[in-house]
């Protein structure tokens, strides 16, 4: 198939900096080389232009946003905005959105515009945090904690407002890999009645039934399924360059054998890979990781 990748190099919304540079050392790591080689035409469409982190203060300084607690509201905001029109001109056409951050805030604008061109979106989201915190739950104010909530249509309404609210619904959210949640975050969870998949789930179950699960999930009510994938998913050994590491994550084999999963049943429609970290990566590590990842979620196999 035709894949084509956007890079959103955007870090305001972590509390570390760095991540803005993870769509070049994604590039850098063979991304385009490795899914021509399994067969698909690709259409690197660059970077999008967002505010420049590499201007900005130290983070820990943030803009006080009127009634809210949120660091680089405005910035983060435009560059979802220019991220879904950027997406909208291009789901049009009959090809695989593949988009590089960045942080994952980005998935906000990326959720947004592909809910306008599905009935109803699925969303299998691999991450070691719930990131379903609201300006009145999280503990940072940093927006790559609240996308899904976000998206689900709770939080900051100027993001809320990016596209047609929600952009998707609980009943259809699977999160993989959990085991970093904030205090909000758990009750959200529960309310709301999202299935999570938490590290214990892994370890008890298997991640062949774990995929199983959520792919039944996914796929009940929708006519196409996100994946957004944040590296820090991974258990840092194989993953050392992300922003917020946690210890005892997903292994590099479980990882592949659900994109494998994903990829064998045909419904994945679009994807993120987010959080890549060179500054605190080794040797690419991590982007070395992403891109192997990706390959198998787009069909690349051992045998």
């Amino acid at each position: 198939m035709e894949i084509h990748i956007i890079g959103v190099p955007l870090d305001l919304g972590a509390g570390r900096r760095g991540v803005d540079m993870g769509p070049s050392a994604i590039r850098y790591a063979g991304l385009s080389d490795r899914l021509q080689a399994i067969g698909h035409t690709v259409r690197d469409l660059g970077n999008l232009s967002v505010a420049l982190s590499s201007s900005m203060p130290d983070l820990s300084f943030y803009k006080e946003q009127p009634s809210s607690h949120i660091k680089w509201l405005q910035e983060v905001r435009d560059a979802n905005r220019h991220l879904y029109d950027k997406l909208n001109e291009i789901l049009v056409e009959e090809s695989f959105p593949l988009v590089l951050g960045g942080d994952h805030s980005i998935a906000i604008g990326s959720l947004a515009a592909h809910r306008k061109h599905k009935k109803r979106l699925g969303v299998i989201w691999f991450d070691a945090h719930g990131d379903v915190n609201t300006p009145e739950t999280t503990p940072s104010g940093n927006i790559h904690g609240m996308p899904l909530a976000v998206a689900l249509g709770y939080g900051e309404p100027s993001l809320t407002a990016i596209g047609e609210s929600p952009y998707v619904y609980p009943e259809d959210v699977v999160l993989i890999g959990i085991r970093d949640l904030d205090p909000g975050e758990k009750v959200f969870l529960r309310k709301l009645g999202i299935r999570v998949f938490t590290m214990h789930d892994i370890d008890r179950y298997g991640m062949r039934r774990v995929m199983e699960e959520a792919l039944d999930v996914v796929t009940r009510h929708t006519d196409g399924v996100h994946l957004s994938f944040d590296l820090d998913a991974l258990d840092p050994l194989y993953a050392p360059g992300v922003g917020t590491p946690v210890a005892g994550g997903v292994s590099y084999r479980e990882a592949h054998l659900a994109m494998e999963m994903m990829a064998e049943s045909g419904v994945i429609t679009s994807a993120d890979f987010v959080e890549v970290n060179p500054i605190l990566d080794v040797e690419n590590k991590t982007a070395r990781a992403a891109v192997r990842l990706i390959g198998s979620l787009l069909g690349d196999t051992l045998f």
